[in-house]
């Protein structure tokens, strides 16, 4: 059975595993990550093997201080800029790979490019501590709804891991916003995420270019896959009016048609607070989803600021499963 020990006694357990090439579910801003040293083909994998994720699907790579960073990632001047602005914080940025940085290519897929960030918090102090980088995707199953509690965790992946660090309910919600700056200037946005496009395009002093370059299909950042963040229950977008059976997620201060006759409802936010929605997100689904209901219905949320993160989760928890 997985073992649940809080924060403020989970740090030198925690290195014992990691050390040991074991992997450890840790709570960030963001959501709960599955970590473990990037270093170590052994635990890279052990990170794949209990998520069931497609080894093509890269990871990001977290560290404790720019020191850490350099030693892994080529920043340009716009990356650089970027990091001292929002790091610690939920962004990633997609660097060129040193070619002496240490990082088990599991990590990066093949890719000759390394997701980087920098977590707050027992994230930060662990990876400080161990003085290696954690790999860290989300710590749920792949392709289903992310974690942001302990208890979430060990529902999905306490059979596979032996420790969950419990930080509480994560204060973000959402995975960390994923851009990466081309060598001709371009800023482009890979995963819409806890930090708002228009906040990084206000430090850039340039505008965000959605998705890969020339339309590639190939992924380039984890998040990217086009079925995602899934509960078991088919989602519906844009909800005006509920059906039979169905649940609802609903959004600000009015109700789609019929929502009395829903078999569950969770609203993201009563007063429409886009921030309060991103962090109520995952949790929402994951209450709806046990609810029974073969299908949730989605109401309408704005696509401004954080807005454009949670649609996009929300249009990858819709999309066709493979």
């Amino acid at each position: 059975m997985v073992e649940i020990l809080p924060a403020d006694r989970a740090l030198a357990p925690a290195l014992a595993l990691l050390g040991a090439g074991e992997v450890v579910a840790i709570p960030t801003e963001t959501v709960y990550g599955l970590a473990g040293d990037a270093t170590n083909g052994e635990a890279v994998a052990r990170i794949f093997e209990a998520k069931g994720r497609p080894r093509f699907n890269p990871l990001i790579a977290h560290v404790s201080d720019m020191e850490m960073a350099e030693r892994i990632g080529v920043f340009d001047p716009l990356s650089r800029r970027l990091a001292e602005k929002f790091w610690p914080g939920p962004l990633t940025l997609v660097l060129p790979l040193r070619e002496d940085a240490g990082i088990h290519p599991l990590v990066t897929a093949g890719l000759a490019t390394i997701a980087l960030r920098m977590p707050r918090g027992f994230g930060g102090e662990l990876i400080a501590r161990l003085g290696r980088p954690l790999a860290a995707p989300s710590a749920n199953s792949s392709g289903r709804i992310s974690a942001t509690s302990a208890q979430a965790v060990a529902a999905d992946l306490g059979e596979r891991i032996r420790l969950v660090v419990d930080g509480g309910p994560t204060p973000v919600g959402l995975e960390s916003t994923i851009v990466k700056a081309e060598p001709d200037g371009t800023l482009r946005l890979l995963r819409p995420g806890g930090v708002a496009a228009s906040e990084i395009e206000a430090v850039a002093g340039t505008a965000l270019v959605r998705g890969a370059a020339g339309g590639q299909a190939a992924v380039q950042a984890p998040g990217m896959l086009a079925s995602h963040y899934a509960p078991n229950a088919s989602v519906r977008l844009g909800a005006t009016e509920l059906r039979p059976g169905e649940a609802l997620l609903a959004f600000g201060p009015r109700r789609a048609a019929g929502w009395r006759q829903a078999v569950a409802v969770e609203n993201l936010s009563e007063s429409g607070d886009l921030r309060e929605a991103a962090s109520r997100l995952f949790s929402a689904l994951q209450a709806l989803d046990r609810s029974g209901a073969a299908t949730i219905a989605a109401e309408p949320v704005p696509m401004e600021g954080l807005g454009e993160a949670i649609n996009d989760r929300l249009s990858r928890a819709a999309a066709p499963r493979g």
